[in-house]
């Protein structure tokens, strides 16, 4: 109840991962504010993917707890972290090549569905009444990201930034209240990387917070309200853009002590 009250929708406390003699998180520890831009940041192998895989149940963490509104999701299942309302994207864009980009978004929506088996197999009215209201979603979504001309397309004939886009409709499919982007700025074009930090304000608007990890400094420092920053799996920094931008530990993590 009470990150309900003070306004923090995600808590890590003391998270930690080992694989095997590598331990790829280290205590780290953060919140992250409803309504807001959390970015974290790092060099290459800093850990940011595999707590980014703790937070959505494809890892367990060795240790430490995970909150989300205030519930412990520590070793959830994907599909359970999914159904409370955490979405997210991939590193390496993960779509239905072969399916349209209108499937590929209301396949996101079928986490959501009432309709049973004897529904479908009978196509009763319930679920055609569903499954017209899951499509009209789909469409919404990809006029929200600007794919709506792009419905009938299969994913792998769309360009890559499109693709992109794609991924983050499908992830707004499933309703959450929590986005996690995975680099989505990752092969963008300048053009593109102002137009994701537009989409990122409107997904805000939306009453969705987004957790991102990204590489380029540039965006990170001109969307996100706080940004944490990892090496080596352990957190070195936390704080406004300003504050991590002058951090002498941030700038010896990316440049090198020399610098």
């Amino acid at each position: 109840m009470g990150d309900e009250q003070d306004g923090v929708i995600l808590r890590c406390e003391h998270v930690s991962k080992r694989f095997g003699g590598l331990l790829a998180v280290d205590d780290v520890s953060f919140t992250v504010e409803r309504g807001q831009v959390f970015a974290l940041i790092g060099p290459n192998g800093a850990g940011k993917t595999t707590l980014f895989n703790c937070i959505t149940g494809l890892f367990p963490p060795t240790e430490g707890g995970i909150l989300f509104e205030g519930l412990d999701i520590a070793g959830a299942r994907p599909h359970q972290v999914a159904r409370l309302g955490i979405a997210r994207t991939f590193q390496n864009i993960r779509l239905f090549e072969y399916m349209t980009a209108l499937d590929n978004v209301r396949v996101g929506q079928h986490a959501r569905m009432h309709a049973k088996l004897w529904d479908s197999l009978f196509k009763l009215p319930r679920e055609r009444r569903e499954e017209r209201e899951v499509t009209e979603r789909a469409m919404e979504l990809l006029r929200f990201v600007g794919l709506e001309r792009n419905a009938h397309d299969y994913a792998r004939n769309l360009a890559y930034g499109q693709q992109r886009r794609l991924e983050i409709a499908r992830a707004l499919a499933t309703q959450p209240r929590l986005l996690l982007l995975d680099e989505p700025a990752a092969g963008f074009t300048p053009q593109e990387k102002v137009e994701l930090m537009e989409l990122v304000e409107s997904i805000l608007g939306r009453g969705i917070t987004v957790f991102l990890i990204e590489h380029d400094m540039r965006l990170v420092m001109g969307i996100s309200h706080r940004i944490a920053v990892l090496d080596h799996g352990e957190k070195i920094a936390e704080g406004s853009p300003e504050e991590v931008r002058r951090n002498e530990r941030v700038i010896e993590a990316y440049l090198g002590r020399s610098a």
